[in-house]
């Protein structure tokens, strides 16, 4: 049977930063619910590209039976795409999906505070920096929690949910009816480096580029092993590619300076890799070879 989003109710009007994989991959899921979606950007690159991207999601998750109600190209005229944050003005909910940088996530977050209502919800779907680092930067911290979608959003069901230090239970019912609309679940975790998710699977995708690069085996055999003796759906390494490996890096990067945890350093391979170019699924090419250099 065909898994197809029906509309919430009530219809919200939800804003995301960021028109990269994720943001593109978010404003899907919130649209495909009904919902009206602002999606910024300042990079005009990102911007130009972002509706056939989202096309492209829509048409890939209808192949997975996640197809929205109304069709394509409805859900694709529910999202509107700007580069200026005052265009979230009016959102009741932001889901914020910029670099994974400290200070590029620090001024986005003052940005949003200037502009929105002070009841909004900010939710980061941050990889790795902390929800209280981001929340230092709003005058309501109450307002701010972590919503960590994994990649590709709209082919899961669940969602880590952050809560910081001071994220209220009123934010936290804010999150969780919000993610109900879209189908999905919440999974509330603390606050920390890398929450739980990352935390873990990063230093699994840099200990298997590593593997690879003292020659112990090709990255077909490591995803091999882990598909057929662990389970896992792709392997450390397909999934790396999926997330895009210069997220992998900057995400390793700042777990690297959190915790001063020598786990974290990116091997030599990774950062060779992000240099050429060969960023994942995104660019045809990571550590495996893709059709495409569409995510």
């Amino acid at each position: 049977m065909t898994h197809s989003i029906t509309h919430p109710a009530p219809r919200r009007t939800v804003g995301v930063v960021g028109a990269g994989t994720m943001g593109v991959g978010v404003a899907h899921c919130l649209a495909a619910a009904g919902h009206d979606v602002t999606v910024v950007d300042p990079l005009p690159r990102s911007l130009a590209t972002a509706p056939d991207r989202l096309r492209a999601g829509l048409r890939m998750a209808a192949l997975l039976r996640r197809a929205p109600a109304d069709g394509v190209e409805p859900t694709v005229r529910r999202v509107r795409f700007g580069a200026d944050v005052e265009e979230l003005r009016t959102a009741s909910f932001v889901v914020e999906c910029a670099r994974e940088s400290i200070p590029v996530k620090r001024e986005v977050f003052r940005s949003l505070d200037a502009v929105l209502s002070p009841t909004a919800v900010i939710a980061t779907c941050t990889s790795a920096i902390p929800v209280g680092l981001l929340a230092e930067h709003v005058e309501a911290p109450e307002r701010v929690l972590g919503m960590h979608f994994m990649n590709p959003a709209y082919a899961k069901d669940s969602v880590e949910v952050v809560r910081g230090e001071h994220t209220s239970e009123q934010t936290l019912d804010h999150a969780h009816d919000l993610l109900k609309t879209m189908g999905k679940q919440g999974i509330v975790v603390g606050d920390a480096p890398g929450f739980v998710s990352n935390r873990l699977s990063h230093a699994t995708y840099n200990d298997a580029a590593a593997v690879v690069q003292a020659g112990t085996a090709d990255a077909a055999t490591v995803d091999r092993l882990f598909q057929e003796c662990f389970g896992h759906t792709m392997g450390p390494l397909r999934t790396a590619d999926l997330i895009g490996l210069d997220t992998v890096v900057d995400t390793l990067h700042v777990l690297h300076e959190l915790t001063s945890d020598s786990r974290f350093t990116p091997c030599t391979l990774l950062t060779d890799l992000v240099a050429a170019g060969r960023l994942g699924r995104k660019s045809g090419q990571g550590f495996h070879t893709y059709a495409t250099g569409k995510s």
